[in-house]
């Protein structure tokens, strides 16, 4: 069932598996060393330096496993395949094509991305595929749609914030989710907006910190005190911009004092924040998944982009907003067609002249339309007009979805469901058909990083024998189901090759990207029709006109507000030696001995409160499920607000508690804040 991958002694370049930062490094007898790279400059986080141990780790999956009698048992290729492809064709049969779902992961190559989205509409026929992204980035690149025309994270090199005077940083703890990150900070006077004194809010000069889900009503207060105070930039909105007066109506009526009542944050600290900004030669306004996973994310990023505009940032070389991405592809896994709404190429489904478009390069006559949105998918599995079957690449939703027992319910109440991973996830463990996957030194492919640069991962050792490539994975199913071979390639280099011809002329358009020049270390950033574009918005945004929107938003708080059952506010995230649901980092001994359990982040009066001590075991309950977690007094904590990891599974999982409320816009989950109490366990 499982064995140890054989290594390779010859040294190869490549990139850590983990965040979007996608810091280079080379693997030379197993181990990792760090590279010289713009995104890292030779730095590596603990999680990359220890990447290489899961290559031979006891816990890698080497053979396909069916469940028979209740219990997960070997199998052969040939007869998980068999199995998979027999269920799915007679779903199809009965229920429709609709009756099977897919779903797919930020960390996916865009070659798999590309391919898996394929796979879903030609040879299943489905609309119903998304991907855990929707929980990530989904927010931030709604509002840069609106705003700019064009959804790339960071429309500049990371580079340039070296030469930055001043930095806001929203809802994003880079020195533990991604440290290497840091260095590019140093130089500038950095203000941090986040409710808990982080790492990353240690390093500032200034540090706001808002209760959880007033994000929103902070940006609008900033707004408004720019604008109060002098520093909008008039020339700039006259000549690149369009709509301010509608967001200034809104703004106008969010003087300093309703934004302190509201959020927690002195007015002084408002006004400082806004003075450093605008008084910068150059700056940067920047979001993470703090601001943006919340029921209403997609506005206040649209908050944050109408502060920066304001004061005359995007589109100007040496200035500029931007979000930090978050999971390894989740740039590149949010262009090539695995979300419900999208094609390759970044287009949209609902296009006709992109679903033509698509057609000709795949050589079908139809496809079906736009799907539902991860969590909508997840939620629909088992019932009436839902998936029936689903199956997972890449994902674990038992740990990282909202409301997860929910979630695991609904996969229960699949008549199959298939995942495909290198490890038994707690998604896996569960699956009726498990498939042993290579993993990210097994294999090459094309990541697109947080500042939208395609880099080549290339194959650094053999996997172990017995496991397959996703891609032949898919074409393995594919052709059981009657497409011919050739529609889906198993070399990764074929796969982009079609994958450009799918992208070209696409708003993320890779036509121009080849092996050949990311072999020779070109530094390509999309669109890339000849020429790279590291910052597409320098001479005009890509809406028509060439200007950028002011898109009029208002704060309406969390969905769920605490009261006197659930007095508190719990918000998640990340810490530096776990990476997402944990189902890899957990498996890694100096990880998982630096952080071997769930724990609860409680201001000391707030613990006292509630019957605890610094170390006891407590329960966190929402209205939806309770965490158990070991109770850590944080004297910085705002005595409201308690903190919980979300990388643990079984009872400490954080998604136990969280709310699946959707953004209206985004459909993204309210993750980031939720009522809750605590009580002793």
């Amino acid at each position: 069932m499982t064995a140890s991958a054989s290594i390779d002694t010859t040294r190869v370049d490549t990139h850590c598996p983990y965040c979007a930062l996608q810091c280079a490094m080379s693997l030379d007898n197993g181990k990792v060393s760090p590279r010289e790279f713009p995104t890292n400059r030779g730095g590596l986080c603990q999680k990359g330096w220890t990447s290489a141990e899961l290559l031979t780790s006891p816990a890698r999956l080497t053979t396909p496993l069916v469940r028979r009698d209740g219990e997960l048992r070997p199998a052969t290729w040939d007869e998980a395949l068999d199995l998979v492809a027999a269920k799915l064709a007679e779903l199809r049969r009965v229920h429709g094509p609709d009756s099977v779902g897919v779903f797919g992961g930020g960390g996916l190559t865009n070659e798999k991305s590309y391919l898996l989205g394929k796979f879903a509409r030609v040879a299943l026929g489905t609309s119903q595929i998304d991907y855990n992204g929707r929980f990530c980035m989904s927010s931030a690149a709604a509002a840069g749609l609106k705003a700019f025309g064009l959804d790339r994270g960071m429309p500049f090199p990371v580079t340039d914030l070296d030469h930055a005077d001043a930095i806001l940083l929203v809802g994003s703890n880079p020195a533990e989710t991604m440290p290497p990150f840091v260095q590019h900070l140093k130089n500038a006077e950095l203000i941090v907006i986040d409710p808990r004194r982080t790492p990353t809010a240690e390093l500032a000069t200034l540090h706001l910190q808002p209760a959880p889900g007033t994000d929103l009503a902070l940006a609008l207060g900033l707004l408004h005190t720019a604008v109060a105070d002098g520093h909008l930039d008039q020339a700039y909105l006259d000549e690149r911009t369009t709509g301010f007066a509608d967001a200034w109506r809104v703004a106008a009526t969010w003087w300093p004092e309703r934004v302190e009542r509201v959020t927690g944050v002195p007015v002084a600290d408002q006004r400082a924040a806004v003075r450093v900004l605008a008084e910068a030669a150059n700056a940067y306004v920047l979001t993470g998944r703090g601001t943006e996973q919340h029921a209403s994310g997609a506005d206040t990023v649209s908050a944050w982009i109408n502060l920066a505009l304001a004061l005359g940032l995007p589109g100007v070389k040496g200035s500029g907003f931007g979000c930090l991405t978050g999971q390894g592809n989740g740039q590149g896994g949010r262009e090539h067609g695995q979300k419900a709404d999208q094609l390759p190429g970044y287009r949209k489904i609902t296009d006709p002249a992109d679903r033509e478009h698509v057609m000709n390069v795949w050589g079908v006559d139809e496809l079906p339309g736009p799907g539902r949105s991860a969590y909508e998918l997840l939620d629909a599995l088992g019932r009436p007009g839902g998936p029936k079957a689903l199956l997972v690449f890449g994902s674990n939703v038992v740990v990282s979805a909202p409301r997860s027992q929910h979630v695991a319910d609904r996969l229960a109440a699949l008549d199959l469901l298939v995942v495909a991973d290198l490890v038994l996830s707690e998604t896996a463990a569960v699956a009726d058909v498990v498939l042993p996957v290579t993993q990210w030194a097994e294999e090459s492919g094309t990541m697109t990083n947080l500042e939208g640069r395609v880099l080549l991962r290339q194959v650094a050792v053999a996997p172990p024998e017995g496991v397959r490539s996703d891609l032949d994975v898919l074409r393995g199913l594919a052709t059981r189901l009657g497409q011919p071979a050739e529609r889906f390639p198993t070399e990764p280099e074929v796969v982009f090759e079609e994958l450009r011809l799918a992208s070209e002329g696409g708003a993320a358009d890779y036509s121009g990207v080849t092996y050949e020049r990311l072999r020779n270390g070109e530094a390509l950033h999309w669109p890339v029709v000849r020429e790279s574009t590291p910052r597409p918005f320098l001479d005009r945004f890509a809406h028509p006109d060439g200007l950028a929107r002011f898109v009029p938003v208002e704060h309406r708080g969390p969905a769920e507000p605490p009261d006197a059952e659930y007095p508190l506010q719990a918000t998640t995230g990340r810490v530096l030696q776990h990476y997402q649901s944990g189902a890899q980092t957990r498996l890694v001994p100096e990880l998982n001995r630096a952080e071997p359990e769930a724990y609860v982040e409680v201001h000391p009066d707030t613990a006292t409160r509630a019957g605890l001590a610094d170390g006891a075991m407590a329960a966190v309950v929402s209205r939806r499920g309770r965490t158990a977690a070991r109770v850590r007094c944080v004297p910085s904590m705002r005595i409201d607000v308690v903190f919980l990891p979300f990388h643990y599974a079984g009872e400490g999982r954080a998604n136990l508690l969280t709310n699946p409320v959707l953004d209206p816009t985004s459909r993204m989950p309210e993750f980031k804040v939720c009522a809750v109490r605590l009580e002793s366990l």
